[in-house]
């Protein structure tokens, strides 16, 4: 074989390998920063692309992904002189490869060490309590200084969260003593409550049953009253019943006599005998009128006649 020809085909092979070296494909997500004789030239997107070879170098590979970094925890005082340990986790995404690049010499120091000098700040003006129940406000507040601070360096801040807030140890527990009172207390509330429920509930009963009582009895006493109402008008009705039917039957008995012409002595005989029945009773003494006393001497002489 030619030598010539072993080292052009050396050669050609060295050439393809050049190029297929330098031939990138950039993945989903990423970014390259790419600089030409140690000057920005470009940023590479997803996609192919050709590197000049020994002119070209990929100076930064970017993921444009949202990234989550936890700093360590911070020593921040508050207003009333408490000092707490706090750490905190930033969520971030790079929005340019070229500032992110170059903009800061390391961006993630620089986070935390932005991020560190906020929180004190922030903190500083709040008491402990505040800093207890605010965690909202201040990881708005941390988002909004951090977010401005990191623009030019082609970074957003999407979001900033207090992971932990550690009180003194001293602080812990004068706080775990203060729930456990403040939890004694609400049990006493509640269990008053309960007591206070349960009597009103017994005094309810006790009301109600007393009323109910007092409308059966006034029930009862109704009906009493009504079935003597009835007693006493059933007996009036019989009363008046009776009353009429002996005037009635005095009517009818006039009637008879008159109708058959009783003579006087009739008459006296009659009264006599009505008068025999008022006597019958428990009186001791009878006052006979004059008109009767004739009619019983009649009677007695006609008696007489009739025996002899």
């Amino acid at each position: 074989m030619n030598p010539m020809m072993i080292v052009i085909g050396l050669i050609v092979l060295a050439l393809a390998g050049l190029i297929f070296a330098n031939i990138k494909v950039v993945p989903q997500s990423k970014a390259y920063v790419i600089e030409r004789l140690g000057t920005y030239h470009s940023t590479w997107q997803t996609g192919l692309h050709l590197k000049i070879p020994f002119v070209d170098r990929i100076a930064k590979r970017v993921s444009l992904k949202e990234q989550v970094v936890d700093f360590r925890p911070q020593p921040v005082i508050t207003k009333d002189n408490v000092t707490m340990q706090i750490d905190t986790v930033v969520f971030f995404q790079i929005t340019d490869p070229k500032l992110y690049c170059y903009g800061v010499e390391s961006p993630l120091s620089a986070i935390e060490n932005l991020s560190a000098t906020t929180l004190r700040n922030i903190i500083g003006e709040l008491e402990l309590d505040s800093t207890l129940t605010s965690r909202d406000t201040i990881n708005a507040k941390i988002r909004v200084i951090l977010d401005e601070a990191t623009d030019p360096w082609g970074i957003k801040v999407n979001r900033v969260e207090l992971k932990n807030i550690i009180p003194p140890r001293e602080i812990q527990d004068a706080m775990e003593k203060q729930m456990k009172a403040e939890r004694e207390r609400r049990e006493a509330i509640l269990r008053a409550e309960g007591e206070k429920q349960s009597r009103i509930l017994v005094a309810e009963g006790h009301k109600e049953s007393k009323i109910l009582e007092a409308e059966a009895e006034k029930q009862s006493a109704i009906l009493k009253a009504e079935a003597v109402k009835e007693a006493k008008i059933r007996e009036a009705e019989g009363e008046a019943e009776a009353i009429t039917k002996v005037q009635s039957a005095q009517a009818d008995a006039i009637k008879l006599l008159n109708e058959a012409n009783a003579n006087d002595a009739v008459i006296r005989i009659k009264a006599l005998e009505a008068f025999a029945k008022a006597a019958d009773g428990q009186a001791t003494k009878i006052i006979i009128p004059s008109e009767i006393q004739g009619a019983a001497g009649l009677a007695e002489g006609i008696i007489e006649s009739v025996k002899k």
